[in-house]
């Protein structure tokens, strides 16, 4: 029940601006809430709400299981740098690939620097530590444009503690920033489409593209398919979280760069998703994403669940463990625990 009240405020939130508003107080009462709670009992509890499935965290075999691991105990610094939307660009540069970068026109550090009358050309406003905190600015529609509303939009997504959502530590210790890119798209003026790469251990394996992400507004749309492919863009039989697109797809032509690309930024990790973008046959750097879809989303068959969790070692050497005090904190916890287990 909770899980679908939460898929039906999301799409209000998603076509309209009272829904967003209404969204993001529901949102910011909830957070106000889970600051109080630890992160393993949170994350027992958000999993449920959001699967109806109780989390394994002692032996983790699933594929979201497995990364809720990584969330609570992964402390890697390096997460946090390619987690962050600007610094991330210096990882990349580091990595030789510079010529991937979206132009960056500029970074900001509040929402009231914003000058709109500067840009004589689209420019995509983001906030560097969150998901879904952007706004799409066009000159063309200047006269429609609502510029309170957007800074309002982007005040709160810097205000916000994202962390807290699903408690992804990487998004906890960023200073937020407003990060503003030229807007990219194809020769027929259409913004470009994801293409998205599951690697483990610095392997690509699984594609996934998703279709139609956004508006022509740069709204994120609540409905949308993805289809998932191997390495040699055969459409594999697996569902993660959305319904297949139907419509036929053609296998890029530069599939082997982009696999090199995510193959060579995903080498410090265990598992994490390279998004990236293929416009008229221009690679460009999207994101870095460590916890896909807040480790929630449903994948069916089963069995390939189970292969997706299969290719995360959770033994593996690119693992950072908790600091000391954080594993004190959980010991505590589950001590508190198991003695009020008792007495029931």
């Amino acid at each position: 029940m909770l899980r679908q009240l939460k898929d039906m405020m999301r799409k209000w939130k998603d076509s309209s601006d009272l829904g967003e508003k209404v969204f993001n107080t529901i949102r910011s009462a909830v957070l106000s809430f889970s600051g109080f709670v630890p992160d393993e009992p949170y994350a027992r509890m958000f999993y449920k709400i959001y699967t109806g499935k109780d989390l394994n965290l002692e032996d983790p075999v699933y594929f979201n299981e497995k990364l809720w691991w990584l969330k609570l105990h992964n402390r890697n610094p390096l997460l946090t740098t390619c987690s962050d939307k600007h610094l991330v660009r210096e990882y990349v540069r580091e990595c030789g690939l510079s010529d991937i970068l979206i132009p960056q026109v500029e970074v900001l550090k509040n929402a009231e620097e914003i000058d709109f009358s500067r840009y004589n050309y689209p420019v995509m406003f983001k906030c560097n530590k969150d998901s879904g905190g952007h706004v799409l600015y066009d000159p063309d529609s200047r006269g429609s444009f609502d510029e309170k509303a957007a800074r309002t939009k982007l005040k709160k997504a810097l205000a916000e503690k994202y962390y807290l959502i699903s408690r992804e530590w990487n998004y906890k210790n960023i200073s937020p920033r407003i990060v503003v890119e030229k807007v990219i798209k194809d020769k027929e003026g259409n913004l470009p489409g994801d293409y998205r790469f599951f690697c483990f251990d610095g392997i690509p394996r699984l594609l996934m593209m998703d279709f139609g992400v956004l508006t022509d507004q740069g709204r994120h749309k609540f409905a949308y398919p993805r289809n998932i492919y191997d390495m040699d863009f055969n459409l594999l039989p697996v569902r993660i979280g959305r319904d297949n697109y139907r419509g036929k797809v053609e296998k890029p032509e530069n599939l082997d760069r982009m696999i090199q690309i995510a193959a060579r930024l995903s080498q410090p990790f265990p598992v994490v998703r390279v998004d990236l973008y293929n416009v008229d046959g221009v690679i460009y750097f999207g994101e870095m994403t460590f916890y896909h879809g807040g480790c929630c989303q449903e994948i069916t068959p089963e069995e390939w669940d189970l292969k997706m969790g299969s290719w995360i070692d959770l033994t593996s050497k690119k693992i950072v463990l908790n600091s000391e005090e954080h594993c004190a904190k959980q010991i505590r916890w589950r001590i508190q625990r198991s003695g009020k287990s008792r007495k029931r």
